[in-house]
């Protein structure tokens, strides 16, 4: 179950406002992994503006230097795609600064050493190097080589061991969380300590699998819980629906199965879609059917829920008093197989409850409903997210120094 302990231990970890900055080096991880367009063009600045509480608070606290670190996507190797060199100008507009972009961690030394003035330093994608998802000793060390103060800011890479989030804490002495850190655990934490109920999950996304331990823990935790996206079609398949040619991870229907008997044992309710919508491709569909989720066409797929699930759920909605959300429900990015995503977005934005989002593709469909603004808290950690439900400390919260009863 969720533990309220390792919530109750990330909540004491030491903030920026708690240790000095004036004169020190001071080393931001933040995540500036931010979705692109082909021409590397910034499509959602959302992530960055996150961050820029923390950075305007060490530059008006004055900070010696200021070393901003981030990933973007999964390179393997290095690429113009995925430099962070076509964040500067956003960053530099956003925080009204010149910004300096060092292109590897020794020209970041060389800037650090020839600017005398307080700077700002952009180092580019720490993915480019091989040591970072390795958490290698030598990288952290060379990361640690340019800051007195270690601050960790990026919610979205706090669940992973990497040199940058985890490693470079064994070679700097100051290590505290940033203020989205903060902000997003004491999020979480309203949410799960004690919450107003009954409290409903709302769980979508592709694949059982990587909410398979999320699934079973929360059971002891919520009251509800709604299925949706093609992970439910595992759940259905479980039930003796025949789901055609839709994703079903048929290795995990017995899985899928003992998670609704448990759920019914501890007299949790969990809703699945009632019909769904169903093509023949999801490019170009030639055919597209609105069906009883029994009674899916021979040869179609599954990409979104139907009418008569749209307004199930929604009715579960406004029943609720606290929602949690993580995973679309449907293929969302298609505007034909969006509607299911987009009036579960609406059926949120009309009520009173406090909702939190987590995932970045679950963000990204409630941004393109139009109703961003109407959630209470949108995580910027998807996984970091289901990790938090799934009851673990995160390995970022773990290293980082945190108070004592002097504090």
């Amino acid at each position: 179950m969720v533990n309220i302990a390792s919530i109750s231990f990330m909540q004491k970890v030491k903030g920026v406002k708690d240790i000095e900055i004036e004169n020190n080096r001071v080393l931001i991880r933040v995540d500036f992994n931010v979705p692109m367009t082909k021409n590397s063009n910034i499509s959602d600045d959302t992530r960055i503006r996150e961050a820029l509480p923390t950075i305007n608070y060490c530059i008006d606290h004055g900070a010696k230097s200021i070393v901003l670190v981030s990933h973007l996507g999964r390179p393997k190797e290095r690429s113009d795609r995925f430099s962070l060199k076509h964040l500067v100008k956003r960053i530099e507009r956003l925080l009204a600064r010149n910004i300096i972009f060092a292109d590897t961690i020794d020209s970041a030394i060389r800037s650090q050493n020839t600017n005398t003035d307080s700077n700002i330093i952009l180092l580019e994608n720490i993915r480019f190097y091989n040591g970072e998802t390795k958490n290698d000793d030598e990288l952290s060390k060379s990361l640690a080589s340019l800051c007195d103060i270690y601050i960790n800011d990026a919610f979205g890479t706090s669940h992973r061991m990497h040199s940058s989030t985890h490693g470079i804490t064994k070679f700097v002495d100051t290590k505290v969380a940033g203020m989205l850190l903060k902000k997003e655990i004491d999020a979480f934490a309203r949410v799960v300590t004690n919450p107003l109920r009954p409290l409903l999950l709302i769980v979508g996304g592709s694949k059982v699998s990587s909410k398979l331990t999320l699934l079973k823990n929360v059971l002891n935790v919520v009251d509800k819980i709604i299925i949706g996206g093609a992970m439910s079609n595992t759940f259905l398949q479980s039930l003796g629906y025949d789901m055609q040619r839709s994703l079903v991870e048929y290795d995990l229907v017995d899985e899928a199965n003992s998670i609704l008997k448990a759920a019914k044992e501890k007299k949790v309710k969990i809703y699945l879609p009632v019909d769904v919508v169903s093509t023949d491709t999801i490019e170009n569909p030639k055919v597209i059917k609105i069906t009883p989720s029994q009674d899916i066409p021979e040869n179609l797929t599954a990409v979104d829920i139907g009418p008569a699930s749209v307004r199930l759920f929604s009715q579960v909605i406004h029943d609720a008093q606290t929602i949690i959300w993580n995973g679309p429900l449907g293929v969302y990015e298609e505007r034909q197989f969006s509607r299911g995503t987009f009036n579960i977005a609406d059926s949120i934005a009309n009520t009173y409850t406090f909702s939190f989002i987590g995932g970045g593709d679950t963000a990204d469909a409630i941004d393109r409903a139009g109703h961003k603004d109407s959630m209470s808290f949108i995580s910027t950690g998807g996984g970091a997210s289901l990790e938090l439900l799934e009851g673990n400390v995160l390995p970022a919260f773990e290293v980082l120094d945190k108070k004592t009863l002097q504090d």
